[in-house]
């Protein structure tokens, strides 16, 4: 078990994100369909209260991302959350945080599709076949930008964060002038204990601080550009979600607890006309962003995994500072498509998917913080910030309730896996005949 003392692990040259590009993906890996859907239902839950839990996860956020931007500075590898559970831990927690976060991504990318596809399908009519493949496109198109390369990767969520904050900024602008104060009345009309409630809906808006991570040994300079890329996101996804909340409750009013695509509503309320075209093409905007760090950071993991012995050999292929591991990117896409196939045919909405996802995350986010209070110094401000991390993440656990079956059935996995993996290599070779001078040496 590593000391909190131990050096600090030296990333081979070739990195190539830039701080801007990491910051881009922090804002794709976070803001993410959270904008698209979730603000309806949160004000649904809480009514114009459900502001204060928005603001209540932005603060939260700060420490979180400070502390996992920290620890990838620190520990720049393609494990991400899985090396500093590793070093914190030992062999089977870090199996443990590996399996929740790689066999989250791909549910949770499939539900993120399936939000995309419903805003398409508002728009262009079709039902179902509509959506699954509007869905089915987001995910090929991912898999495709991501076995390009990350450079690539880089490149375009850098062009798709700005167009998104362009287009998110114009639709709140535009519709503010249409706010009334008596839409914030009453504010809390379901009981100030409906915040709570609230926030649990909202944590799949915020998770996303720790995959950056994975990607450390890919920036230029990690120890610098990743904490300058974390504190941007902080600022820019903050003030977006708040943004977006305030005017969707002022805007919209109590309509805004059952509007089926509350983006689009309020782009039609400021930009005028039929704006469903626009708000689902903001929507894929959103999904492809996510989908695309998401599937970055989890290809990376699982070549990681892989190397390290806690998934099977053959995915670690591809898995060094500069490379593509397609090997694992092709798993992540395989697992998606089929989450997607299971809930078309059950005839289901994305609901489940986003269960699996938000359960698994907020147990990869406890292991980190607690990774982190072992790992990093234990004085000065970054101290401070794991330690209101950890309390943060203990709320979530509280909130998270039933959800966590889904993690603590994947933890059981990953440590039966590495029983049986340790068996097979504890078990001793067959004896083979001796040669001559063995047996004269032994006769």
């Amino acid at each position: 078990m590593t000391e909190p003392s131990a050096p600090r692990h030296r990333p081979a040259p070739g990195g190539r994100l830039t701080a801007l590009q990491g910051t881009a993906l922090y804002v794709g890996a976070v803001l993410g369909t959270g904008v698209i859907a979730l603000p309806a239902l949160a004000a649904d839950t809480a009514g114009p209260a459900s502001l204060l839990a928005w603001l209540a996860l932005v603060v939260v956020s700060a420490p979180l991302a400070a502390v996992f931007a920290a620890l990838g500075a620190r520990y720049p590898d393609a494990g991400g959350v899985s090396t500093y559970a590793r070093l914190a831990f030992g062999e089977r927690t870090a199996a443990v945080v590996g399996w929740c976060f790689y066999l989250a991504v791909p549910p949770g990318a499939t539900a993120a599709a399936l939000f995309a596809g419903s805003y398409t399908e508002a728009a262009v009519g079709g039902g179902t076949v509509t959506r699954t493949v509007t869905a089915a496109a987001l995910m090929a198109a991912v898999t495709a930008a991501n076995a390009a390369g990350l450079r690539v990767t880089g490149r375009l969520q850098l062009a798709l964060s700005g167009l998104l904050l362009v287009l998110l900024l114009a639709a709140v602008a535009l519709s503010l002038p249409q706010a009334r104060t008596e839409h914030l009345e009453p504010f809390a009309p379901h009981g100030w204990a409906a915040i709570g409630p609230a926030a649990a809906l909202l944590v799949w808006s915020f998770a996303g601080w720790e995959a950056i991570t994975h990607l450390a040994a890919e920036f230029r300079d990690p120890s610098r550009d990743l904490p300058r890329a974390a504190a941007g996101a902080v600022v820019i996804v903050g003030v977006l979600y708040l943004s977006v909340a305030f005017a969707v409750i002022a805007v919209l009013g109590a309509g805004a607890a059952h509007a089926d695509a509350p983006l689009g509503e309020l782009m039609a309320r400021g930009m005028g006309g039929n704006a469903r075209l626009l708000a689902a093409a903001a929507a894929l905007l959103l999904t492809f962003g996510t989908m695309n760090a998401y599937y970055a950071g989890a290809a990376k993991l699982g070549a990681a995994l892989g190397r390290d012995g806690a998934l099977p050999g053959w995915l670690g292929r591809g898995g060094s500072v500069g490379e593509v591991p397609r090997r694992s990117l092709a798993a992540v896409s395989a697992l998606a498509f089929l989450s997607l196939l299971t809930v078309t045919a059950a005839h289901t909405d994305a609901r489940p998917l986003v269960l699996l996802a938000t359960g698994s995350f907020v147990t990869v986010y406890a292991i980190g913080v607690a990774a982190a209070l072992r790992l990093l110094p234990r004085r000065g401000a970054i101290r401070a910030a794991a330690l209101v991390a950890l309390v943060a993440v203990a709320g979530l656990l509280l909130m998270s309730g039933r959800y966590l079956l889904w993690p603590l059935g994947v933890a059981a996995a990953a440590l039966l896996y590495q029983r049986l993996r340790g068996r097979k290599r504890a078990r001793p070779a067959p004896e083979a005949a001796a040669t001559p001078l063995e047996a004269a040496e032994t006769g």
